[in-house]
C-alpha cells in the first residue's frame, strides 16, 4: 500500500526526469520544498510558469530570448557577417562572458549522435545553411563541444558549407576534450576564439 501522498510522488517523479537528478536527490528536493515555510515552492512554480510562458526561441539564431528577434540578432552593433555555431543556448552565454566575440550566433540545439538517434535533420542545420545562402555571411565559426559528437557535427556542417565560399573556422583547441563550453573559464574561451583556424 502506497503511503506517500500522490502529489509528493508526482513531484519526485517530475524532478527525477531532470538531467543530473536521480531518485534520491529528487526525493530530497521534494521533501525540502514540502517542509519549507518561506514559499520557495511557490517562487519555483512561478519561475517555471514564467520560463515556459515568457521565453521564445529567436527565429534567426534559435537562442532563447524574451522576444523575437533576440537582443543579439537585433543589435546593429554586432557583426552579422560572422556566425558562431554552438550546440546549446548555454554555450552562447559562455562565449558572451568572454566579451571577445562581436558577431552573431546560431544554436543547433544538440549535436549529431547516432547512438541517441540524433541526426542532422534533428538539429537547426538546415536553418544555418539558409542563413549562409541568403548572403552577407563571410565566416562561420564552428564552436561545437570538443569530443566525438561535437567533432562529427562540425565536420558535417563543414562539408555542407564547402561550396558556399564562406570562411569556415573552428575554435582553437585550448578546450579540454570531452568538456562542455558552459564549464570553460573565460580566459580559455577567449584564447580559443582568438586562435580559431581554418578547417
Amino acid at each position: 500500500m502506497e503511503t506517500t501522498p500522490k502529489a509528493v510522488t508526482q513531484l519526485i517523479e517530475a524532478l527525477a526526469q531532470l538531467p543530473g537528478i536521480g531518485p534520491k536527490t529528487a526525493s530530497r528536493l521534494a521533501y525540502f520544498l514540502l517542509k519549507d515555510t518561506n514559499d520557495k515552492a511557490i517562487v519555483l512554480a512561478d519561475a517555471l510558469r514564467e520560463l515556459k510562458g515568457a521565453t521564445v526561441f529567436c527565429a534567426t539564431c534559435f537562442n532563447i530570448a524574451d522576444g523575437n528577434p533576440c537582443v543579439i540578432c537585433a543589435n546593429d552593433q554586432r557583426d552579422a557577417s560572422v556566425i558562431c555555431v554552438v550546440e546549446e543556448p548555454m554555450d552562447v552565454q559562455a562565449i558572451e562572458r568572454t566579451r571577445e566575440f562581436r558577431g552573431r550566433y546560431h544554436v543547433l540545439h544538440g549535436a549529431i549522435s547516432p547512438m541517441e538517434g540524433i541526426g542532422p535533420e534533428d538539429l537547426r542545420v538546415r536553418e544555418l545553411l539558409a542563413r549562409v545562402a541568403a548572403g552577407g555571411v563571410h565566416e562561420v565559426i564552428l564552436a561545437t563541444n570538443p569530443g566525438l559528437e561535437g567533432d562529427n557535427t562540425a565536420m558535417y556542417i563543414q562539408k555542407k558549407l564547402a561550396e558556399s565560399h564562406v570562411r569556415v573556422t573552428s575554435l582553437a583547441r585550448g578546450l579540454p576534450i570531452g568538456g562542455d563550453l558552459e564549464y570553460a573559464d573565460e580566459v580559455t574561451l577567449a584564447r580559443a576564439l582568438a586562435g580559431r583556424r581554418e578547417l
